[in-house]
C-alpha cells in the first residue's frame, strides 16, 4: 500500500505504507490511514516525529564502512545489496510538508494513494 500525504501549502509526498505508519506513530497519531492532521494539531505533530526519530537513534545514518565492518563477511558477499535507507531519510519529504503547512496554517490529508 502507498499512502499520500495532502496539504494545499506542499505538493504532495507519497510513500509506502509501513513507513508511513511508523512516522504517524512517532509523531503521536494512531497511524491509521485515512486520517487528517488538523492545522492546530501540526506544530505538536512534527515536534513529536522529530523528537522520535532522534529517540529511535535515526538522526544520523551510518556511513557504509562502519556497517561493512559490523557484518563483516555477510556484507563483503553481498556488495552488490543496497544498504537500507535510514528512516529520518524517509521522513524529511513528511517533515518538509509538515513545516510548510504549519507555515500556511493548512490541514494534512493523509490517505491510501489509489
Amino acid at each position: 500500500m502507498l499512502v499520500n500525504f495532502h496539504s494545499k501549502a506542499h505538493g504532495d509526498v507519497t510513500m509506502f505504507g509501513d513507513v508511513a505508519v511508523a512516522l504517524l506513530k512517532l509523531a503521536g497519531l494512531s497511524g491509521n490511514v485515512p486520517t487528517a492532521i488538523l492545522a492546530a494539531d501540526i506544530p505538536a505533530a512534527l515536534e513529536r516525529l522529530l523528537a522520535g526519530l532522534g529517540e529511535h537513534g535515526y538522526s544520523a545514518p551510518q556511513p557504509r564502512a562502519v556497517a561493512e565492518s559490523r557484518a563483516g563477511a555477510a556484507a563483503r558477499d553481498e556488495e552488490q545489496a543496497e544498504p537500507p535507507v535510514p528512516l529520518n531519510h524517509r521522513a524529511r519529504p513528511l517533515i518538509e510538508l509538515l513545516r510548510a503547512a504549519k507555515a500556511g496554517d493548512a490541514d494534512v490529508l493523509i490517505r491510501p494513494q489509489k
